[in-house]
């Protein structure tokens, strides 16, 4: 009997928008997991790109951690799109 991981399943609706999570699959190699993401999550054209991957090798940052990893953006205030202007007729940025 052959080992199958959990993959994460990510999905671009749209060209110029981003993959978003839509689920997971179990799968013996990448290329099953893309084969059956395809069938689970694209039947219906609701995408342009798939992207998997190993549930095991995804790393996260702890949420006790995120003052130290994310308050000093904030010390940055020319990063915020504040200060730019979008041109008119510009849906996704």
């Amino acid at each position: 009997m052959s080992h199958f991981e959990l993959y994460e399943v990510f999905v671009r609706p749209k060209a110029g928008l981003d993959h978003r999570h839509v689920g997971s699959v179990h799968a013996s190699d990448n290329a099953m997991a893309l084969t059956k993401a395809r069938e689970l999550y694209t039947r219906r054209m609701e995408g342009v790109s798939l992207w998997v991957m190993r549930s095991k090798d995804i790393v996260a940052s702890d949420p006790g951690d995120s003052e130290v990893l994310f308050e000093p953006a904030k010390d940055k205030v020319y990063r915020h799109p504040t200060f730019y202007t979008v041109p008119d007729g510009i849906e996704n940025i």
